[in-house]
């Protein structure tokens, strides 16, 4: 294959990958606005669940089955994929509502502190080390980042069960904070899969003395 072909075929990818992007955020808002995501008292949120684990399947198989998205995915900019993080600061979001008393404290500290930790970083840290192709430190960064997401949600689904008196995370399932689990958290995951899979195939640290290597080019 060419590398005009090659160009070729990103550019393709780039679009189609930005319509789908585009296309699943207007399905995240209107099925919420059609109350699909609402859960009755008691209940798992399956729904909810299914909003997030849906979007990382398709994205899982395409990216297993299609050599040619593999390699338009692993070409990306990791800074540019570590930058994204950086909106997650908004995270802060979550600590006035628990401050307010509308989440509870059980989810909406973990959960906002966490995105706040992620997307300070995100720039300093996280496009950093992108930079370097610092292997290690790079993984370890996203690592946390998947953490938080995975605590996040697992303590969003538990509340009800280990505080079943308490404050309800029903706000989560309605807009615009529904917007967050159902779209801007597989979305997140995404990322942080594609920048792990990117810095595997880095070469290893030296550590008795790490040669810095130069930025990648943005695909």
């Amino acid at each position: 294959m060419t590398h005009t072909q090659t160009t070729h075929g990103q550019t393709n990818y780039r679009s189609v990958v930005a319509w789908l992007i585009a296309g699943w955020s207007i399905f995240a808002v209107t099925a919420s606005s059609f109350h699909l995501y609402q859960t009755a008292p008691g209940q798992p949120p399956i729904a909810l669940l299914l909003a997030v684990l849906v979007p990382i399947s398709i994205f899982t198989i395409w990216y297993l089955t299609s050599k040619p998205f593999r390699e338009f995915v692993l070409s990306i900019d990791p800074r540019t994929l570590s930058t994204i993080h950086s909106f997650r600061w908004a995270g802060f979001v979550f600590v006035v509502l628990y401050a307010y008393g509308i989440l509870p404290g059980l989810f909406a500290l973990p959960a906002g502190l966490g995105d706040m930790a992620i997307g300070l970083t995100a720039l300093p840290v996280g496009a950093r080390l992108a930079a370097q192709r610092s292997r290690s430190g790079f993984i370890r960064w996203n690592l946390f980042g998947v953490a938080d997401l995975v605590n996040a949600l697992s303590l969003g689904a538990a509340v009800g069960i280990l505080e079943p008196n308490g404050i309800p995370t029903a706000p989560m399932t309605v807009l615009p904070m529904s917007f967050i689990p159902t779209f801007g958290v597989p979305l997140f995951l995404i990322i942080h899969i594609i920048s792990i899979a990117q810095a595997r195939r880095w070469p290893a640290e030296n550590y008795s003395g790490v040669t810095k290597q130069p930025g990648l080019s943005a695909a």
